[in-house]
């Protein structure tokens, strides 16, 4: 299989149009003329990942995080970034990043974490904008309402309703002139009667973050331990904020750092809000406006389920053609966690 191959399905399940802006997603280095056989799938792209990946005989290493997110002037060997990209050339391994790209999926990030806690996913936390939409009706002579029912499907429109002399159609509104263009090249222009609407812009399917609910609803103590049994263990290990005898049923997740969906959260009407890298005032000031209970977690963590998803992708789309590896390694930065063995405390 190809590296084109690879990339081609990776770019199917999360599509480097809806990463953010600021964003650097794709491949990184590679040659995709090259055959892929085994792939390594990991949160981060770093020198305990790309040696596993080495050490594995994989070609490919997809990670989440992106390697060069800032602009570079270069990637000597000596820099430890440019050293990533060295070793990985010299062992014919490319590396191909999906980031905000797989956040915005469906399925992405956030489905992957709300699966691993046990929740039946109802939405996005932040839906994206839905497609514009466009309603054209035209009156048409009878014997023309086929032929010009097929000129505006092949212009982009998709059918409602049809009649002898009655068309009804929706379009996306970026395709409005091509439409109304097909039209007029398809009818005389004394015979071209249309009119052209704008729907209401609705949310979309998709965007960052999910809603979930529980089987059953169970204290936030319990929760917080379901969240702690379901992630890989880290230094951090699990924090929740709330009273620990609130019941937890209808919750929110966001993989990766989540502060920035606070107020999505408080609007959305759940219990429980999971995320990673929760900052002190934003969390305080949450739950003094009678937020929902916050359970904190690592980065890492948090966007860990996520691997074993895009692995499965892979194995769907190719089978035994292509190993699919998750990563071993626990990248979470942090290595030592202590607590304060003094008696007392600071106000």
């Amino acid at each position: 299989m190809k590296l084109a191959d690879v990339i081609a399905v990776l770019e199917s399940a999360y599509p480097p149009r809806t990463a953010e802006e600021w964003d650097a997603v794709g491949l990184v280095c590679g040659d995709p003329a090259e055959e892929v056989t085994r792939v390594l799938v990991c949160v981060d792209p770093t020198s305990s990942t790309v040696d596993e990946a080495v050490e594995a005989g994989a070609q490919l290493v997809l990670a989440h995080h992106p390697l060069l997110l800032r602009g570079v002037n270069g990637v000597p060997a000596d820099d430890p970034k440019g050293a990533l990209v060295h070793k990985l050339i010299r062992n014919r391994a490319a590396l191909y990043c999906a980031h905000t790209n797989a956040d915005a999926a469906s399925p992405g990030v956030s489905d992957a974490l709300a699966l691993a806690l046990g929740l039946t996913v109802t939405g996005p936390l932040d839906a994206a904008p839905g497609t514009p939409l466009d309603v054209l009706t035209a009156s048409v002579p009878a014997p023309e309402a086929g032929r010009v029912l097929e000129v505006l499907t092949a212009a982009g429109a998709e059918p409602r309703r049809s009649g002898d002399t009655h068309l009804e159609v929706v379009l996306p509104r970026a395709r409005r002139d091509a439409v109304v263009t097909a039209l007029r090249a398809a009818l005389p222009a004394e015979e071209t009667c249309f009119t052209l609407h704008e729907s209401a812009d609705l949310p979309g399917h998709t965007g960052l973050g999910r809603i979930g609910e529980l089987p059953e609803a169970e204290p936030l103590r319990v929760f917080a331990q379901r969240v702690a049994d379901a992630l890989p263990a880290t230094v951090q290990g699990v924090r929740a904020a709330g009273d620990p005898e609130r019941l937890v049923k209808r919750v929110a997740v966001c993989g990766g750092a989540g502060d920035g969906f606070l107020g999505a959260v408080r609007r959305a009407g759940v219990d429980a809000y999971v995320t990673a890298d929760l900052r002190h005032h934003p969390a305080s000031e949450h739950l003094e406006s009678g937020g929902p209970a916050l359970v904190d977690v690592a980065h890492w963590a948090s966007e860990w389920p996520w691997c074993e998803q895009a692995a499965e992708i892979l194995r769907t789309a190719f089978g035994g053609r292509v190993d699919v590896l998750v990563s071993t390694r626990r990248t979470d930065p942090w290595t030592v966690g202590a607590t304060s063995t003094a008696a007392g405390g600071h106000a």
